[in-house]
């Protein structure tokens, strides 16, 4: 077998496997020591399946590619985050009870099945941003700018959605608007369940500052 490989190394031209897979330079640190012996079971396993020669580079670079990866995937760091400009903060599935996005740049952002129950989100901008199945009981979103924004299965009762333009947002499922302030709110294409749009209209009222539109228009109200 031996010699049947060297046999197709030298017909191929390829490298010695010592060039091929060279030994790494020893380290002194503490983080590879421990690589070194957390991959010593697995190196071993490959080798003996291997003819000599080949079998120390190839199980080393298995092990090597075998433990990066497990690293990889078990790093915190390296964890979901959520979407958006908004540093490098998670905004999915977290609780943001009462936290301050008042007049920030949060185009996309990420929200989906968080709590943002009286999150201050006065004046935002939140173009495209997915409240999905969040909740935002009791949230200030007044003068906030949620165009194409997504508030399927969201709880939006209690809100402040004074002066906001919702125009193209998403409203499908179970999202609920009770009891929200909707005062000068643009509703313009919200595909809104009647039942909603019905309760919507008997306390629908203003006309919002940037667009012009008023409120009960935009929910094609009677």
């Amino acid at each position: 077998m031996a010699s049947s490989m060297a046999a197709l190394l030298s017909s191929t031209n390829l490298a010695p496997p010592s060039l091929i897979f060279p030994k790494p330079a020893p380290s002194s640190s503490l983080g590879a020591k421990s690589a070194r012996v957390v991959s010593f079971d697995r190196e071993r396993s490959v080798v003996a399946a291997l003819p000599p020669s080949l079998g120390e580079g190839l199980g080393r670079a298995s092990a090597i590619a075998l433990l990066a990866s497990s690293l990889l995937f078990s790093d915190p760091a390296l964890a979901f985050k959520g979407g958006g400009p908004y540093g490098s903060e998670v905004t999915r599935g977290q609780d943001l009870t009462g936290k301050d996005f008042s007049g920030k740049t949060l185009i996309k952002q990420d929200f989906k099945t968080s709590i943002l129950r009286q999150a201050n989100f006065k004046g935002a901008n939140l173009l495209g941003a997915s409240f999905f199945d969040a909740d935002l009981t009791g949230a200030d979103l007044s003068d906030a700018d949620l165009r194409g924004a997504d508030f399927s299965l969201a709880n939006v009762t209690k809100a402040n959605l004074s002066n906001a333009n919702l125009e193209g947002a998403l409203a499908t499922g179970n999202t609920s608007f009770k009891g929200s302030n909707i005062y000068g709110a643009d509703f313009t294409d919200v595909p809104l369940r009647e039942d909603q749009r019905e309760y919507l209209c008997k306390v629908a009222d203003g006309v919002n500052p940037k667009t012009g539109n008023a409120t009960r228009d935009t929910l094609l109200c009677n």
